[in-house]
């Protein structure tokens, strides 16, 4: 009866206790025209995403002094669409950053996932 103890706490936790964070696996940044320092980005994510419970929930744009430049939230599970792009234009950043990170977040997991480090694009 003992050993089935592990085996038996494992699946009463659930699917969510095999799934793993959100993973950010491509971006495209474009330059925006119009306002100085303005960019967009297209983001791809792959998550275990399993319903409404557990999803990728948002993106981020980090300076690499950890200073969130942007956010995209999702707002539903994309469970059926995997991985998934979603894009986020107005993204303003200060002229003397070169680099910045993305991250995505999931609902239960929260941040901890693949990120993505990006260069942005020169004037």
């Amino acid at each position: 009866m003992q050993s089935l103890l592990p085996a038996l706490m494992l699946f009463t936790l659930g699917t969510s206790a095999f799934a793993g964070p959100a993973d950010v696996i491509d971006v495209k940044v474009t330059r925006e025209s119009g306002v100085a320092n303005s960019y967009s980005f297209d983001v791809t994510i792959s998550s275990d995403d399993t319903g409404w419970e557990k999803y990728a929930d948002k993106w981020v744009v980090v300076a690499p002094d950890g200073k969130i430049l942007g956010t995209r939230v999702l707002t539903h599970p994309h469970e059926t669409e995997q991985p998934f792009t979603r894009s986020l234009g107005g993204v303003v950043i200060p002229a003397d950053i070169t680099t910045v990170t993305v991250r995505a977040h999931d609902k239960v997991e929260g941040f901890g996932g693949r990120e993505f480090p990006v260069a942005l694009p020169a004037n």
